[in-house]
């Protein structure tokens, strides 16, 4: 099989090693449906099905896998609904749920992202934020609504919008878009959950969380069209998870 195949079996696998989780097959004649949920609550993270096309409103009869998630961020899902190949969950509460292909439409590192996203925003709350080891993350950083490179020629330590998924001590590299377009900063998260409250007809944020600026990059190293020919990254709307490869150049690791 090739690779966009066995996507629906690597990401069982990948649950198994990572959460410690095996699929259940609630129902009754149907073997292809796999819930995954939490040991403690009992609360589903993922949903894995295998529909027709048509079913979910794309052209074709062929059968394709999907994954529905949660994600309670409105702001974040109302960005990553934008993206190719993620649409209003099937079957589920369309408020809370997304459904997200698994026929290699949407990157495998972004399906795992996301993954992640539904999978703490279902844990125990005691359970919550104390999971996982740390993660690092691109965020993105629009100069239009704020001057980030004005702050942090000021102070090492500034707060910034609360991403969804993120914890204290994640790492962020900081995408600022245009008319720069490019990686520009290293940032370790000090503190998350800093309430806040802002809306407007641009950005509504509900929290923040405090980041020290770690390392500076040139303009010209980690530009968008790189991270588009050589790390397959086409699009940074809001937190998303860094393949491996392009935290090692970002590091300046051996691969």
């Amino acid at each position: 099989m090739g690779k966009k195949a066995n996507l629906r079996e690597r990401i069982t696998k990948y649950i198994s090693d990572q959460y410690a989780v095996d699929p259940e097959f609630p129902w009754e004649g149907d073997s292809t449906s796999a819930v995954f949920r939490h040991r403690e609550n009992k609360k589903w993270f993922a949903l894995i099905m295998d529909l027709k096309k048509e079913t979910i409103g794309l052209s074709g009869k062929e059968v394709i896998s999907v994954m529905n998630l949660k994600i309670d961020d409105i702001l974040l899902r109302d960005i990553v609904l934008h993206e190719e190949g993620i649409m209003p969950a099937y079957h589920m509460n369309k408020m809370h749920w997304i459904t997200v292909l698994l026929d290699g439409t949407v990157p495998e590192e972004r399906v795992l992202d996301l993954l992640s996203v539904s999978f703490e925003a279902t844990l125990p709350g005691r359970r919550k934020k104390k999971e996982r080891p740390a993660k690092a993350w691109i965020i993105p950083a629009n100069p239009k609504y704020y001057d980030v490179e004005a702050a942090f020629s000021k102070d090492d330590v500034i707060d910034w919008k609360q991403g969804a998924g993120i914890n204290t001590g994640d790492t962020v590299y900081m995408y600022v878009g245009a008319p720069v377009s490019a990686i520009l900063y290293k940032c370790k998260v000090l503190k998350t959950d800093i309430p806040y409250d802002n809306k407007d007809k641009n950005l509504t944020i509900r929290s923040l969380m405090s980041i020290r600026l770690i390392k500076r990059y040139n303009r010209d190293e980690f530009t968008f069209k790189k991270l588009g020919e050589e790390y397959g990254i086409f699009a940074i709307r809001g937190p998303r998870g860094v393949p491996n490869s392009l935290r090692c150049d970002l590091e300046g690791e051996e691969k």
